[in-house]
């Protein structure tokens, strides 16, 4: 006999275990902050953690960095009321680390110093391609903050039962002072913390989901099937009627992993190359089992919890408060609020990069701030991103955070990974090409985002909802004609030293 399905209580009661287990994770990275802070005194520090963080300490950051509230909540959402067609989410999101692996690693340790921005520029002008590159750094970090700030806003009423602006103003706050103080050595603690909690706290709610089905996970998808025959959730629905945007959607999710700022930064936070391989195949282990767990959640959440006029991503919390009551909903919850801090800490601290280091450091001073100097404007610009997010997410109240983070995968799979790979790969990239491709990418996929069914509905213009199938080529195709049209023989001398030091290494 299948479990009973039965309705939560209404949710936006204050929530006592909720608030000891935040409270307490805040207490303990805020004193990780403090530690930190007595060792952050360089440009090196604040940005890159000086470069000594180890391979298995990078894969848990990279995997806290990279499961954000959109994996957590938005992706159990989808599944839980998709069926199998939110799993292309969690495939999308997974597929993209191989390319990193064996594409991106390497160069980019070897290339780079703070910012992706420093291997576009390695043999190009930096002044053009930094501008550029900081412009879609700032983009995609902006649409990426949006997805996590919704995700807190939805949980401070699970956990405190306070207004949603009030979730916005904490996360921005705590996240601040992170940032703020520690730098890249607080932030990757925080980031490692939170992985273990949510591993283990996925894990368990994913054990508990199985054992309401004596542990056979086909019990589980036949009992969702029976109970929502009429969505169909065990074959292909709504989300994949169209295989052309089904294969933009990969697309976009596949390459935008390898174009995230706030991913990219982690590998100048170890000492080699090789260091920055391994620590990419950690990431990719844990977080191929993360996307299975909450793969388990979904459908547990549609089998076990009747999630009528509930936000759907609230489905994991709400199916913690079905299996383990109060108690078990304060602690994911909690869970998934750390999480939503962490992320946004590694993006605010990317954003801060672009904005002291690339446009301050190498455009305005033309290379010549001091250290002191860099580190000022990083803290400034670190003020100034924790408002702008703080407004994003109180504008955007209501959306799925999953989908959110989707258009912002393809926002850096069409600005920031063409210009990227070519510069590795293609010695006739010119200055212009590398240009022309991140400015094309970022304002194509802005201008087809805002002409889409998402934006417009029934009056859209471009019928696609994600257009990384058109953008993402399209980056590339500017770069080779523009690089093609006019040689820079400057920018193909270059090449052979970037590929020396590729396979080599060296300072940058």
């Amino acid at each position: 006999m299948s479990p009973v399905v039965t309705k939560p209580a209404a949710i936006g009661e204050t929530n006592t275990v909720a608030i000891a287990s935040f409270l307490g994770f805040v207490a303990i990275t805020l004193a990780i902050t403090w530690w930190a802070s007595r060792r952050t005194r360089t440009s090196a520090e604040f940005f890159a953690a000086g470069g000594r963080v180890t391979a298995g300490q990078n894969g848990f950051a990279l995997a806290g960095d990279y499961m954000s509230a959109a994996s957590f909540l938005g992706i159990a959402g989808m599944v839980a009321t998709s069926g199998f067609d939110g799993l292309i989410y969690s495939v999308g999101f997974l597929v993209g680390w191989p390319v990193i692996m064996f594409l991106i690693a390497e160069p980019l340790r070897n290339l780079g110093k703070y910012t992706f921005a420093d291997v576009v520029a390695y043999r190009l002008r930096g002044r053009p391609v930094r501008i550029a590159a900081a412009i879609s750094t700032l983009t995609v970090v902006s649409f990426y903050l949006i997805g996590q700030m919704v995700g807190a806003g939805e949980l401070i009423h699970l956990l405190f039962g306070l207004p949603y602006r009030a979730a916005v103003v904490i996360v921005g706050g705590v996240m601040l002072i992170y940032v703020l103080f520690g730098g890249m050595i607080a932030t990757t603690w925080v980031q490692i913390i939170k992985a273990g909690l949510l591993l283990t706290g996925a894990t368990v709610l994913a054990l508990l989901v199985l054992a309401q089905y004596g542990g056979n996970p086909l019990e589980l998808f036949g009992d969702a099937n029976r109970l929502h025959a009429d969505k169909h959730v065990l074959a292909p629905g709504d989300l994949v009627k169209d295989p052309i945007d089904t294969m933009s959607l990969g697309i976009a999710l596949m390459f935008g992993t390898a174009g995230l700022p706030h991913i990219l930064m982690r590998f100048y936070t170890v000492p080699d190359a090789r260091t920055a391989r391994r620590s990419v195949a950690y990431a990719t282990l844990l977080i191929g089992f993360f996307y299975l767990v909450t793969f388990i959640l979904g459908f547990g959440a549609s089998a076990l919890v009747d999630l009528t006029g509930q936000g759907r991503n609230m489905a994991a919390p709400l199916l913690a408060r079905q299996l383990g009551g109060t108690p078990l909903l304060g602690f994911i919850a909690a869970v998934a609020f750390a999480t939503i801090l962490a992320v946004v800490a590694g993006l605010t601290l990317s954003g801060s990069a672009a904005l002291a280091h690339d446009l301050y450091g190498h455009v305005i001073r033309r290379g010549n701030a001091t250290e002191a100097e860099q580190l000022r404007v990083a803290r400034y610009a670190t003020i100034g991103l924790a408002l702008v997010a703080m407004a994003l997410g109180i504008l955007a109240e209501g959306e799925n955070v999953a989908f959110i983070v989707g258009l912002t995968f393809a926002l850096a799979a069409s600005a920031n990974f063409p210009a990227l790979v070519l510069a590795i790969s293609w010695r006739r990239l010119t200055t212009r090409g590398a240009v022309a491709s991140m400015v094309t990418g970022t304002i194509t996929t802005l201008v087809m985002i805002g002409l889409s069914p998402t934006m417009m509905g029934k009056d859209a213009i471009v019928p696609l909802k994600n257009p990384g199938i058109v953008t993402v080529p399209l980056a590339f195709l500017v770069a080779i004609v523009v690089s093609l049209a006019k040689r820079e023989p400057e920018a193909e001398q270059g090449f052979d030293a970037a590929y020396e030091r590729v396979h080599l290494g060296g300072e940058p």
